[in-house]
């Protein structure tokens, strides 16, 4: 396999406004928000280098297509602080509930967490300390 199953993902929302600010908040990045095809979606930056891992994706707010919940598919998100117990810290500050605090998942592979969004979506963060 020349390179990992997962190239992108979609978080539905029910509010755009309101999930850019959550996520932007929770994770101290810059969500850029466009009209595409129809449907509102909020880009999570992404590496431009052809060549770096992991998979970038959006929040999508389109009521025909795109129900949030908390049931379903897991996605989790890297910790831009490489300690999930920060992103966590700002769960609430921010509108969401915390629902998994830090555990370690493997020596090897790291720590989780997990929270609902002020979407309503289940969303886990990853880290290796």
């Amino acid at each position: 396999m020349k390179s990992n199953m997962l190239c992108w993902f979609e978080i539905p929302v029910k509010d755009m406004n309101r999930a850019v600010k959550f996520y932007q908040e929770v994770f101290n990045i810059k969500i850029d928000v466009q009209e595409f095809c129809g449907t509102q979606m909020g880009w999570f930056p992404f590496a431009k280098d052809k060549d770096a891992a992991g998979a970038s994706g959006s929040l999508i707010y389109n009521p025909k297509h795109y129900n949030a919940g908390t049931n379903g598919v897991l996605i989790y998100l890297s910790s831009q602080e490489n300690d999930v117990n920060v992103e966590l810290g700002r769960v609430e500050a921010a509108g969401g509930k915390p629902i998994v605090e830090k555990m370690q998942i493997t020596e090897e592979i790291g720590y989780m967490a997990a929270f609902i969004d002020t979407e309503g979506n289940r969303i886990a963060i990853h880290s290796k300390n």
